[in-house]
């Protein structure tokens, strides 16, 4: 739990009152590897930091499912969208790894906002969070190959890379397995 205050103490200082009744509505949750934390349809009731981890968003398909983000430790995860409107999602999030998160409802979140006095800069931060990873990959979409996109991500979390399926990978940066396949090689 002092992971999240140290990601928030980064940019804001919280007092010992705010960060007592902001802890005391988070929860503690351990999901296996490959475990849904949200399928396509349902509704969002969580903001959830993520301890530890790697996290997935896809889109179900038929034959292949789109993968449109990873998650990784220190992040905030939610179909925020859903979270925000009550309505259902229209993609999937799931767990690659063993992962830990600390939730909150919305409610809670709510609650927050009204009884401390960081709440709000709580509540900013994680939107802005969500919104500039969201805001990143559209870039990198318009404007990047796929050879970058995945520099990119190798750039980032290279620890953690080689546990993402490399059909995961290449969907995530838009293009087949056998494609990666050469650009990895070439690359190495």
């Amino acid at each position: 739990m002092e992971q999240i205050r140290t990601y928030f103490e980064k940019t804001t200082k919280l007092s010992d009152k705010d960060w007592e009744i902001f802890s005391s509505k988070l929860s503690k949750k351990e999901f296996p590897k490959k475990h849904s934390l949200l399928k396509a349809g349902q509704i969002e009731n969580h903001l959830s930091f993520v301890e530890k981890g790697i996290i997935r968003f896809y889109i179900p398909k038929e034959e292949n499912d789109l993968t449109f983000t990873f998650i990784f430790g220190n992040g905030f995860v939610s179909s925020y969208d859903s979270f925000l409107t009550k309505k259902p999602s229209t993609y999937t999030i799931e767990t690659l790894t063993e992962t830990t998160i600390w939730q909150l409802t919305f409610d809670d979140l709510q609650a927050i906002y009204n009884e401390t006095e960081i709440g709000n800069t709580i509540g900013r931060h994680a939107a802005e969070d969500l919104f500039l990873k969201k805001s990143n990959r559209e870039l990198s979409l318009l404007t990047q190959t796929a050879e970058q996109r995945y520099l990119d991500l190798f750039t980032e979390q290279p620890h953690l890379l080689q546990l993402i399926p490399l059909k995961y990978l290449a969907s995530y940066i838009g293009i087949t397995p056998q494609a990666l396949s050469r650009i990895r090689k070439r690359i190495s």
